[in-house]
């Protein structure tokens, strides 16, 4: 069998990280420690996947783990947890940082994992790399992975319609990394249209160094729990 060529955005999104992996990690080593909305709202995802009826302890994936920051909060508040990254180097970086836990090179819209399995997903920042074409396969894996009332937690760069742009260097290395930012509202139909029920949504203003107001969505795959026999 012939292999499946990744996506051009992932290949693109797959080598810009790579470049900049090091440089990445050393200045975002831990980007919620200064952000009590986003830790506020990783604590009621976690309170989510505790709901009560979970059987036993499903795990929950970090998707676009990075340098592993999330993936370690999630970990710290006592969630069997791995990180998913497509950088390979940015994966490697992580599993240096945080060499208790597991972290996998992979990608939101092909996920190598067996249906209804995942206790949660979170994905802080990492859709805005998915260009829209792309999208409507991301949340339809992570509707298939998911079991059945399992939380998602998504945070995006947003505004006031949606946009896109390319970069061609940071850090001082040559890259072409797309970003595109959604409105709350078209997000929350991507995943409506891939059967991801929208639970909450909160929007802030742009902080210190930021020039794009920040969407936050929680949904959930429909369908009650499934109990413990």
């Amino acid at each position: 069998m012939r292999p499946v060529r990744a996506p051009e955005f992932l290949q693109s999104t797959q080598a810009s990280y790579d470049a900049i992996a090091e440089a990445y990690a050393a200045e975002h080593p831990d980007s919620l420690a200064g952000r009590p909305l986003e830790r506020a709202l990783l604590t009621a995802f976690v309170e989510l996947v505790r709901a009560p009826g979970t059987p036993g302890k499903p795990p929950v994936a970090d998707v676009g783990s990075g340098p592993g920051y999330v993936t370690a909060r999630l970990h710290e508040a006592g969630l069997p947890v791995f990180g998913i990254d497509a950088s390979p180097r940015m994966v490697a970086l992580a599993r240096r940082a945080h060499p208790e836990l597991r972290f996998h090179v992979g990608s939101m819209t092909a996920l190598d994992l067996p249906d209804e399995t995942l206790g949660g997903i979170v994905a802080l920042y990492s859709i805005i790399h998915v260009p829209d074409d792309h999208l409507p396969a991301a949340f339809a894996e992570f509707r298939r992975v998911l079991l059945p009332g399992a939380p998602v937690l998504l945070g995006f760069q947003s505004g006031d319609e949606d946009g896109h742009r390319r970069l061609t260097e940071r850090y001082g290395r040559e890259i072409a990394l797309d970003y595109y930012w959604r409105t709350p509202e078209t997000v929350a139909a991507h995943l409506a249209e891939a059967g991801l029920e929208p639970h909450a949504r909160v929007l802030r203003e742009p902080g210190p160094g930021e020039k794009l107001p920040r969407a936050f969505l929680l949904a959930r795959r429909p369908g009650p729990l499934p109990r413990e026999v």
